[in-house]
């Protein structure tokens, strides 16, 4: 029998036509945003869009695009689409996150470009979610310069993102995204009653490029979604999430910003077991040295478990990880219409849950999205 339950999806995205943002862009922008999209240049990305069937077949270009349809899918690009492609789907809320777009501006060496393309970025996930109130749109905020940074969160919010994806590897600024310099940006979402997001993808490259380099041809990308991901990529690709929350917890900003929440998308969750252990031994560890660490009035993998909350990739085991650190870190999510979701991720998250109780059910297909989104969520 057919279970009635509300689902709210974590991980969704756009699939670009080639000059998506271009026309949101500032007119001192717009000619310098690089003519990329991803792996394709814009015509053939725009082919894609315009080779995509007719949508006579729409349910099931919904149902192919769980086994891989692309741009063909149903709802890839086109909001009208994507409207339909949730009711058929059953999703009542969608936070929507971007492909390819970030890739014509966030690796620039002219900042201006960086918080241009992403303002341009942003208002384009905006309009593409303005129709329908169960779409909900998550802006981009680069972590380059503080400055522009805090600047960027003001504005993605005012202009209506739910929530906001940081690029925070420390990379970009040399500084660490705990930093004083920062807290405008958290103090900014502290304030909003908003979510920060991460994503695979949004700190850079899972390995130095020197492992790509055996000797031997590189393995096709099988998944051929938005990331890009082989096995030697998935295997690390908890190494950001890990790193920049340890660093959140242990520097306090968690603490100074008491309602400051992350949600962690496509990056699994059954890392998080003992990620959580790790993060309790390194505080206990290093507290005599580092007296930051015994200031906490908290344990450190207590600001994780009360603040973040976690997308379960489909296949991993939902019902050992609920058994092990609680039901309320883990979130349904589709990564619709990418390749990652898998054909039916629900069919493969309710397999890994059969002992899993209703109430903890309802918690991973709605509840948890709900405390993660804050005040501001309405469900429609």
């Amino acid at each position: 029998m057919q279970i009635e339950r509300r689902r709210f999806d974590a991980d969704s995205h756009v699939l670009e036509p080639g000059d998506w943002i271009t026309p949101y862009a500032d007119p001192g922008v717009r000619g310098r945003l690089r003519d990329a999209v991803g792996f394709f240049d814009r015509a053939t990305a725009d082919a894609l869009v315009a080779a995509r069937p007719a949508g006579s077949n729409k349910g099931d270009r919904v149902r192919a695009r769980l086994g891989g349809a692309g741009y063909k899918a149903f709802g890839a690009f086109d909001p009208t689409e994507r409207s339909e492609a949730l009711d058929l789907l059953g999703i009542d809320a969608q936070l929507v996150f971007s492909t390819f777009a970030p890739n014509q501006f966030l690796t620039s060496r002219d900042l201006d470009v960086v918080y241009g393309g992403a303002r341009a970025h942003n208002r384009a996930l905006v309009e593409f979610c303005s129709a329908d109130p169960r779409l909900l749109a998550v802006g981009l905020v680069p972590f380059h310069d503080p400055g522009r940074a805090g600047e960027e969160v003001e504005a993605a919010l005012a202009m209506g993102c739910g929530s906001v994806l940081v690029s925070a590897s420390a990379r970009e600024s040399g500084r660490a995204p705990s930093h004083p310099d920062y807290d405008r940006v958290w103090g900014r979402l502290n304030d909003a009653d908003a979510p920060f997001m991460l994503h695979v993808g949004a700190a850079g490259p899972l390995l130095p490029s020197g492992y790509v380099d055996n000797g031997r041809p590189r393995p096709t990308d099988f998944l051929g979604g938005g990331e890009n991901i082989r096995s030697k990529d998935y295997v690390g690709i908890a190494k950001w999430p890990e790193i920049l929350l340890a660093t959140l917890a242990f520097d306090g900003v968690f603490e100074r910003f008491p309602s400051l929440r992350c949600g962690c998308a496509e990056q699994g969750a059954e890392f998080v077991v003992t990620f959580l252990r790790k993060l309790d031994h390194a505080q206990r560890m290093f507290q005599k040295t580092e007296p930051d660490l015994s200031a906490l009035p908290q344990l450190a993998s207590d600001y994780i478990r009360q603040r973040v909350k976690f997308t379960p990739f489909p296949g991993e085991d939902v019902g050992w990880i609920i058994d092990q650190i609680g039901a309320e870190m883990v979130l349904f999510s589709s990564d619709f219409p990418h390749l990652e979701g898998g054909r039916d991720p629900e069919a493969k998250f309710e397999a890994a849950m059969v002992d899993v109780s209703d109430a903890d059910r309802e918690r991973f297909y709605s509840g948890n999205f709900a405390e993660l989104m804050g005040s501001a969520f309405v469900a429609a």
